[in-house]
Parts: C-alpha cells; structure tokens; sequence
C-alpha cells in the first residue's frame, strides 16, 4: 500500500485505567471513514511509553484488525532497547500491518554509529518497511543525513522518514540527497504545508484525530500542487492547532474527541488532562469551526 498523505497518529484510549478498546475501534471506523489515507498505532501521540507491553500489543492487533487492509498501518515500534523494539517487531510483522515507525531511542544518547546498529538490528529482524522517526526535542539525539543515507543504502526496507525537527532546510537536503522513492513524512503540524512545500509526501499527525477530513483535504491540496487551497484551509485550522498544543500532546487532542464525543478525556500519568484555561481556549476554536455547539 501507498504510504503518503494524512496519516493520523491515534490516541489511544483509556477508561478507568485500562485501554478501551470499543472507543479505539469506533475512533478507526471513524477516521477511516473521514477520509484518513493510513493510521499510526502506538506513537508519540498514542502515549506509548506508558503502555504495558500487552497493552502495545493489542492496540496494534486492534488496529489492523479493523483497518482490515483498507488502508496502510503503521505500528509504532520504539524502544530505548533495541531487544524491545525488535520484539515490537516481530509483532506488528505477525499481525499483518504495512510498515513500523522506529524513533531514535530516547535517553540513551546513541552515537551515529549507535543509532545505525540500532536501526541496522531491527532491520534484520523483520520483513517490514521502516519508517525512521527523526524527534530529537524528544529523543535528545538527531539523525544526521549522513546516517540516514547510510541507513537507506544499507537497508531497502527503510522507506523514509517521519520528520519532527520543524526544520525546512533539512528537509530540502534530505529530499535532494535520497532516491525518488524515499518517503518524506512531516511529524509536525506547524510546519506541514512547508514540508509539503518542500518535498514532503505526506505528514504523521496527532491533529488528525480531530480533523480527520480536513486535514486529509490538506494533504491532497499540497499533492496535486493546490498550494493557494491548501494555505486556506491551513489557515482556517491553525488557531485549533494552536490550542491543542498548549498543554503539550496528546493532552488537548484527547480532551477535543471526549468533546467530540468518541473517546473519555483520560491520560496518564505523568500526563495530566488540560487544564481549564485550556479546555475553554480548545472549545472556543472548535466551536468556530462548527465541530462542536
């Protein structure tokens, strides 16, 4: 399957301390019927540092249990244990998703020859294409493109990467120093239509859970090279944007579905839920945009 355009990467919900399955398969009929084009499971956004690891597992069987092929899945498969990545794997492998996401690994601060070897294991383990997550305000590491060229010469099943470093002027080198088929994923709103701009094929994005059709009609624009379309309805839902961001992610995202009425506005710790000034700040946007009344 084709790997581009608006990928959201899903929140997963909890109820009362447990993932609430029934709310995730709702969540993923929905977004698939609003135009989604693939589904991240078990990302940033799906709080996936505080999922048990059957927990993890079973997101992902979810997941691609109710896309059932209809469009592209990837499974998050990050750890700063590459043993446990491998594991996320070798899993996500066996229940049949498109692709794995593996970020650089968080804490450890591997060198560029770490992280090649990290990426390099995983590799060997699985069949699947690799997506690389490149987030170093998060992962305390940044790819070079020397590695990241390395890594795709060495690797065919690395595909391309989800970008979170809201830096454009990589984004035009890495697009002039990797083959045509190499995959280029915008992993931050604020900066997607740049990126698009810029040589992007598509974008991996927590504000899709709320917007789905919205932001796939965004994507679209940017394809067919509607650029003028797409700064219009990037306009329109930036100060929404804006407001899910204030407590920091998945935070206002999971507070606008429980007002959507899809999911409970649960987290967990050390994540909070948002606070009241920005509740009101979240509700006032979704109201401009019709979403809520």
């Amino acid at each position: 399957m084709k790997i581009s355009g608006s990928i959201t990467a899903l929140v997963t919900p909890f109820k009362n301390g447990s993932v609430d399955e029934s709310s995730l398969r709702s969540l993923v009929e929905w977004q698939i019927g609003s135009g989604t084009h693939g589904l991240l499971a078990c990302g940033t956004t799906g709080e996936s540092t505080t999922l048990s690891l059957s927990e993890h597992l079973r997101v992902i069987e979810i997941v691609a249990d109710v896309a059932d092929k209809r469009l592209p899945v990837i499974a998050g498969a990050s750890s700063s244990n590459t043993m446990m990545s491998i594991k996320l794997a070798e899993h996500a492998q066996q229940v049949g998703v498109d692709a794995i996401l593996v970020a650089a690994p968080a804490y450890n601060r591997p060198s560029q020859e770490g992280l090649y070897q990290h990426f390099m294991a995983i590799n060997e383990a699985v069949e699947l294409p690799m997506i690389l997550y490149n987030i170093p305000h998060r992962s305390a590491v940044e790819m070079s493109i020397d590695t990241v060229i390395r890594l795709k010469t060495s690797c065919p099943k690395v595909i391309g990467v989800k970008d979170s470093t809201s830096s454009l002027s990589r984004a035009s080198l890495e697009r002039v120093s990797m083959p045509e088929d190499w995959i280029m994923l915008s992993g931050d709103d604020g900066t997607t239509l740049g990126y698009m701009a810029h040589g992007g094929n598509g974008s991996i994005s927590g504000l899709a859970n709320v917007i789905p059709g919205w932001w796939a009609k965004l994507q679209e624009a940017c394809t067919v090279g509607d650029f003028g379309k797409a700064l219009e309805l990037y306009n329109m839902i930036d100060p929404l944007r804006r407001s899910l961001t204030l407590d920091g992610n998945p935070v206002g995202v999971k507070f606008a579905l429980s007002r959507l009425g899809y999911i409970v506005d649960e987290l967990r710790l050390p994540l909070v839920s948002a606070s009241p000034k920005t509740r009101e700040a979240i509700e006032k946007e979704m109201e401009k945009l019709g979403l809520i009344s």
